[in-house]
């Protein structure tokens, strides 16, 4: 009888399990989800490769310093580094006199402390110091940028989903609405249209307007593609600057476990082989 009624209780949910995904089948197909606007109109990062990529990728320190020169001419008036240190930048090639004359010259000086009145002041940045915050705190970031807060773009590429590729497709992905964009999604006083950014409408002005907005030392022609790969790369090393040293490492790692590996086979097959041959012996 117990038995009986098992089975009368799991026909039973089994019975309501199916009618359930029925139900919910039907309800899907007569009226199936409508997707949100965003979602129709946002777009993918776009397909594009840095020199750090892969297994065997490495920083082109040239790439790298065009993009630290898009950062300081186009993005440090409202972006911080606030984690890398001016020194840091020797690890892209340039001298000390270089790094220096960076920090020294910095539009934003750093915070400090006057010792004879105790007052908050500043002063000229060395090298030794992180690259300063370019506003005192969000408030004035918010006063200075329609009410949004720039942020600090020290680790952006790990921050955002889509990594470097995303941050160039922002930073190539400003347009004019396309005509079926809806009323009430098109932007704003302030906003801008970005298909690449999450909600389409985006506070940050075209930061790369046009080509050449900056002569590059090294001659390259500074087009709005190039400059929006070079500083997104320039962004790859700021937030992992020791990336290279860590797929170098891996490697590394790799050919000692191989070795070790290769060596423990050797040493199992020497030990039990006299293991084995005794134990022949012994069955003759």
């Amino acid at each position: 009888m117990v038995r009986f009624f098992g089975i009368l209780i799991g026909l039973f949910f089994a019975g309501m399990l199916i009618y359930s995904f029925g139900r919910g089948a039907v309800e899907y197909i007569s009226n199936p989800p409508v997707k949100a606007v965003e979602y129709q109109f946002h777009e993918d990062p776009k397909k594009i490769s840095f020199a750090s990529d892969g297994p065997f990728g490495k920083f082109d320190k040239q790439q790298l310093q065009r993009g630290f020169q898009v950062y300081k001419e186009v993005c440090a008036a409202c972006h911080g580094i606030r984690l890398v240190a001016f020194r840091n930048l020797a690890e892209l090639g340039y001298n000390e006199d270089e790094v220096k004359a960076i920090a020294a010259n910095w539009p934003i000086e750093t915070p400090a402390i006057d010792p004879d009145t105790g007052e908050a002041s500043s002063r000229p940045s060395i090298p030794a110091d992180n690259f300063p915050k370019p506003f005192a705190n969000d408030v004035a970031a918010a006063a200075a940028n329609n009410n949004a807060i720039p942020p600090d773009l020290s680790l952006i590429t790990k921050a955002r989903n889509g990594g470097a590729p995303y941050i160039y497709s922002l930073l190539t992905g400003y347009s004019d609405p396309p005509a079926a964009l809806p009323e009430a999604n098109r932007p704003g006083a302030g906003l801008h249209y970005n298909a690449y950014f999450a909600n389409l409408n985006i506070a940050m002005a075209p930061p790369i307007t046009g080509d050449d907005q900056v002569t590059y030392a090294d001659g390259t022609s500074a087009t709005v593609s190039q400059m929006a790969e070079d500083v997104s790369a320039f962004l790859i090393w700021t937030a992992e600057p020791s990336l290279i040293k860590q797929k170098q490492t891996g490697w590394a790692v790799i050919a000692f476990l191989l070795i070790a590996t290769i060596l423990a086979f050797l040493s199992y097959k020497t030990i039990w082989a006299d293991v084995k041959a005794e134990k022949k012996k012994k069955d003759a």
